[in-house]
């Protein structure tokens, strides 16, 4: 099938370049030669007219129509040479054309015009310049035979190149179908089979082995999507396992919350409130050290039971919490501030807020996130002032921005990272009280939320924490529906 290609293609470029000479040939060559034959037979005709009128008048200014012509004659000549080089027949007539002018000019012209004869019509002798014409028409002939000839011949090599291009575009096509069969046979029909195969495996059949046939590279990608299945089937097992496991961890962590807030809480609730009988029914009777030693007891079950209470808290987020429908943020500023309303009055707190929008959410969980936020700047406020929160929001990039800054008494920036992390804490528990877990639960309720949370450490005081809640939003001015209503929520974390 190459071969005949190359073959066809060679014999296209051999009749397109015959027909291309013989083009050449007759644009190039014949057809410039027919009008210099006529420059010639006007050079021809100047030199008669210019003699005749010589004769007849004996004015030898009369003569320049003849000389002119004797040097157009040349060029014409001149320029016919060049363009019948090869033409053996033709130049052979321009030859006896050019020899018999000659002979005129010899014979007739030049002794009349030397004076060498006598002027008078007589001897003008129109019989030798007839030959001279005689001989041009027989040269304009000659050419004009030859343009016929070369004309038929560019015919004729016409029909041979289309004649050939047409057998080349049957034999195109013909490989063009052979190599269609050959594809199908051998390339596409192991494609389709493998690609019948992928899909098997693709709809949930992961058993199902592949066993790739065709060329070499066909049979390699087989090869390769069959390892990948066996790798799939692998991963499949493993995340069975994982998934079983993980099933097993929720199983025993959902046992462990009933136990936390059953079977722990009650013995810590009879240990305080035995502890506090004692206190009240004996307090004659104990000296100030046993009064402490109960004064411990009773704080520490009670730091216990708010421990507890913490942790459940941070384990039922995404769990227990995960609802996702409009919340308007403004409503539940409204619920954080009602909630703090004793803590904003005795510290003469001030909270600056904007119209904030409605987002996509758990409105328990972002209840807990803004309490926990707006609480922390209410316990970490600076001694010699008011606390003041200046709260802001920024649409960007489908999600919602939002900075809860304060003019407290600061974060170091080594510790922006710690502050984070469960049970982490930067100052000592008689100063500020809490667990160490609120900023936790913060950031495990934006991160539900799509979002990110983080210091920024460009202040110079106070502290700012932003945050991002992803997901749908709707701005301040929207039109969702908001949910606002005021239903009970389970107490956030006590500030850390």
């Amino acid at each position: 099938m190459v071969v005949l290609i190359l073959a066809g293609a060679g014999l296209g470029t051999q009749v397109l370049a015959d027909t291309t000479a013989v083009s050449n040939r007759l644009n190039d060559r014949i057809s410039p030669a027919r009008i210099a034959v006529m420059e010639l037979d006007d050079a021809l005709g100047d030199q008669a007219s210019g003699l005749r009128a010589f004769v007849l008048s004996g004015r030898a200014e009369l003569l320049e129509p003849y000389r002119s012509g004797i040097a157009a004659e040349q060029a014409s000549t001149t320029r016919l040479r060049e363009l019948l080089a090869g033409e053996t027949a033709l130049l052979a007539e321009l030859d006896e054309l050019n020899g018999s002018a000659a002979q005129w000019r010899r014979d007739t012209a030049e002794p009349l015009v030397d004076g060498r004869q006598p002027l008078g019509t007589a001897a003008l002798r129109e019989d030798t310049f007839a030959a001279v014409q005689a001989r041009l028409s027989a040269f304009d002939t000659a050419l004009l035979d030859e343009r016929t000839r070369g004309r038929e011949a560019l015919n004729d090599s016409r029909e041979t190149r289309n004649a050939v291009f047409l057998g080349l575009a049957v034999l195109l096509l013909a490989a063009v179908a052979a190599i269609a069969v050959v594809l199908r046979l051998v390339v596409l029909r192991p494609l389709a089979r493998l690609g019948a195969a992928v899909r098997i495996v693709a709809a949930g059949d992961f058993d199902h082995h592949l066993s790739p046939h065709g060329p070499a590279d066909i049979a390699a990608l087989g090869h390769d999507v069959e390892a990948m299945r066996g790798r799939l089937v692998q991963a499949l097992v493993a995340a069975g396992e994982t998934r079983d496991a993980l099933a097993r961890s929720n199983a025993d962590l959902e046992q462990f919350a009933y136990v936390a807030s059953h079977d722990l809480q009650e013995p810590l609730r009879k240990v305080a409130s035995f502890c506090q009988m004692l206190q009240r029914r004996y307090a004659d009777s104990l000296d100030d050290r046993a009064q402490q030693y109960i004064g411990f007891a009773v704080d520490g079950a009670t730091r216990m039971q708010r421990l507890i209470n913490d942790l459940l808290t941070f384990s039922r987020i995404g769990r227990v919490y995960d609802g996702n429908r409009p919340v308007d943020l403004n409503a539940v500023l409204d619920q954080v501030e009602q909630t703090l309303g004793t803590t904003i009055e005795e510290t003469g707190a001030r909270i600056d807020r904007p119209r904030l929008p409605t987002v996509q959410g758990d409105l328990t969980l972002l209840v807990m996130l803004w309490q926990n936020l707006i609480g922390n700047a209410l316990k970490f406020r600076h001694p010699d002032r008011p606390p003041q929160v200046t709260i802001s929001a920024a649409s960007a990039e489908g999600a919602w921005s939002f900075t809860v800054a304060d003019n407290g008494i600061g974060i170091d920036p080594e510790f922006t990272d710690k502050i984070f992390v469960i049970f982490q804490r930067l100052h000592p528990r008689e100063k500020y009280s809490g667990t160490g877990i609120g900023l936790a639960i913060c950031k495990r309720v934006v991160e539900h939320h799509g979002g990110n949370i983080r210091v920024d450490t460009d202040r110079a005081h106070g502290t700012a924490f932003v945050f991002t809640l992803a997901g749908d939003t709707v701005r301040p001015d929207g039109g969702t529906p908001a949910v606002s209503d005021r239903s009970p929520v389970p107490a956030a974390a006590p500030p850390s």
